[in-house]
């Protein structure tokens, strides 16, 4: 009784003393405990000099010791700190409630990667926000560096994260003879025109550097009309002719100056084949893509800024109104990680990846398959969204950033376990005639506990044993030994020593652990394991979180450490 009251008060003093600047103060700690249980409020003469006791030991601590103890003894804290302090996405300029449409349209290069979620859950929170819409769809209008698995892996990586689209998410490619008519309406009505002009090519060339029509712009409607059939029939070699939309050549932004709508390319597309030899430029399609499914809303990087004006000067072409209300955001980096697609390909080529959910490449290129696969909760992605928020400003977040909200989610339910990797087997001289102990499944948890056969020869991590070899140290649960290659029993004694994890050998499984640099920790776990199942995240203790990935071998992939 009087260990459990003792812990109950620390846990209080910890958590009070964390939330008021590193102080805690007796009177609410009683408060807490009559909350508890009102029994307490007759025992409190008896308790009070227990309460002054551990506040003013808790209050000697830094509040990043404070902190640290708080996670191992009353993690739930927390969590419920998450849920406590979750902010909400700020208000949308000219959303109304039900009317709200937005939508997510990455280009098929690979699977999403960090920098995807934030456009794609900042547009699907904000729909959810409004009760309004949520479209997905796929801008595979250029057929570089596309495969038709990059398709696939995007709608798996949406659907993982619990971004379930309003309608079907489908593929602008599904659009292409839609678009080639919208386009030959604009030459018709004399609004678009065909280049040829040798140094312009498929570039901005001189009409982003001068202010001057080239001899193109000024031939007849018809010859346009002509020259835009000759490039859907293929009658003009790659990067022969563009078509442009005729906007003020005098714009003071060059980027507005004549802008390309359709070029022409011979790579067959991943979708399409070589059915087309023209493709829609970026902007005109999306211009037409995000009028026809009346987006109201539009969240883009920075960068975009000057695509959004070019997507005005579509709209206005075609006579629309309602342009989306577009707000822009930083792009969201994650320190020391790659994110471009051409140095995830060079490292298919080179063997470095074997696959888009190598964990390998979670740690490198922030792949976001590659994150859930490691145990990264899909809630945490969004809690780190909405702290980040739609700033202009850049935003650099750290692997601790990511940790540390996703332990918080973790941490109250996950499960404690023994492993040790290097193993090194000790037989116990004079061990006591133990047959099994009962053992919590989490600290926090009265409720649920496991059992563990114990004999007196056991495995413990080699690097424990190479650095306590020679002191008495505690077998974790169980009892103190002295470490030794010819260990022997001390004392049943919970004493301040080290504490180490061990594994009884008649109670043991070989387990691997597949760790995020793609080397694997091979050891043994005890044989409660073999409850679990696929996809469960738990503690190896004093090893960190890891989530079962294979039964059978027990293959783990490891998390993050638990500290």
């Amino acid at each position: 009784m009087a260990e459990d009251i003792n812990a109950l008060i620390e846990k209080h003093a910890l958590a009070n003393a964390f939330s008021h600047g590193g102080k805690a103060q007796p009177g609410s700690i009683i408060g807490k405990l009559i909350a508890d249980n009102p029994k307490y409020r007759e025992q409190m003469k008896e308790l009070a000099p227990k309460i002054a006791k551990l506040v003013f030991e808790v209050n000697k601590l830094t509040i990043k010791q404070q902190e640290e103890k708080l996670l191992k003894i009353f993690p739930e804290f927390f969590e419920k700190k998450v849920h406590e302090e979750k902010k909400d996405l700020p208000e949308l300029p000219g959303a109304k409630m039900g009317k709200v449409v937005t939508r997510f349209a990455p280009y098929p290069s690979g699977a999403l990667h960090i920098g995807n979620l934030k456009p794609a859950l900042i547009s699907y929170m904000y729909a959810k926000k409004y009760d309004g819409k949520f479209i997905i769809r796929i801008e595979d209008t250029n057929p570089e560096k596309m495969k038709p698995e990059y398709i696939k892996y995007i709608g798996e990586d949406l659907d993982a994260l619990g971004l379930k689209p309003d309608i079907p998410i489908y593929k602008v490619s599904d659009h292409f003879d839609y678009y080639i008519d919208l386009a030959k309406k604009l030459v018709k009505e004399a609004k678009a025109y065909v280049c040829t002009c040798s140094t312009v090519g498929q570039k901005k060339g001189r009409l982003a550097s001068i202010k001057t029509e080239c001899k193109c712009r000024k031939l007849p409607t018809k010859e346009h009309e002509a020259r835009f059939a000759d490039m859907i029939s293929g009658k003009y070699k790659e990067h022969a002719a563009i078509l442009r939309l005729k906007t003020n050549i005098n714009d003071p932004n060059p980027a507005l100056r004549d802008p390309t709508l359709y070029k022409i390319s011979d790579i067959p597309h991943a979708v399409t084949g070589k059915k087309y030899h023209v493709y829609p430029m970026y902007n005109f399609q999306c211009a037409i893509e995000d009028h026809d499914y009346d987006i109201t809303h539009v969240f883009r990087a920075v960068e975009h800024t000057a695509n959004t004006e070019i997507q005005k000067k579509i709209f206005d072409a075609f006579g629309w109104k309602n342009f989306p209300n577009v707000v822009n955001f930083g792009f969201l980096y994650l320190i020391g990680t790659n994110i471009h697609k051409r140095y995830i390909r060079e490292g298919f080529d080179k063997g470095i990846y074997k696959s888009w959910d190598d964990i390998v490449l979670g740690e490198q290129c922030g792949i976001v398959r590659a994150l859930l696969r490691r145990g990264i909760q899909r809630h945490t992605f969004e809690h780190l969204v909405i702290e980040l928020g739609v700033s202009p400003n850049v935003a650099r977040i750290s692997w601790d950033m990511i940790y540390s909200i996703n332990r918080k989610l973790i941490d109250p339910i996950a499960h404690r376990y023994s492993f040790v990797a290097e193993p090194v087997e000790l037989n116990i001289k004079n061990a006591p005639n133990v047959k099994e102990i009962e053992v919590k499944l989490h600290p926090d948890s009265d409720k649920e506990f496991k059992k563990i056969k114990v004999n007196n020869s056991v495995y413990v991590w080699g690097k424990d044993f190479n650095r306590f070899k020679g002191q008495e140290v505690r077998l974790m649960h169980l009892y103190n030994i002295k470490l030794n290659p010819k260990a022997e029993f001390t004392s049943k004694e919970n004493k301040q020593i080290p504490r180490i994890q061990w594994v009884p050998t008649d109670f043991a499984v070989k387990t691997e652990v597949l760790m995020p640099t793609g080397d694997v920790e091979k050891g043994f776990a005890e044989k409660n394991v073999e409850n679990l199942k696929v996809g469960d995240i738990i503690q190896f203790e004093r090893f960190g979180f890891v989530k079962l990935e294979k039964k059978g071998k027990d293959k783990f992939i490891f998390c993050y450490t638990h500290g």
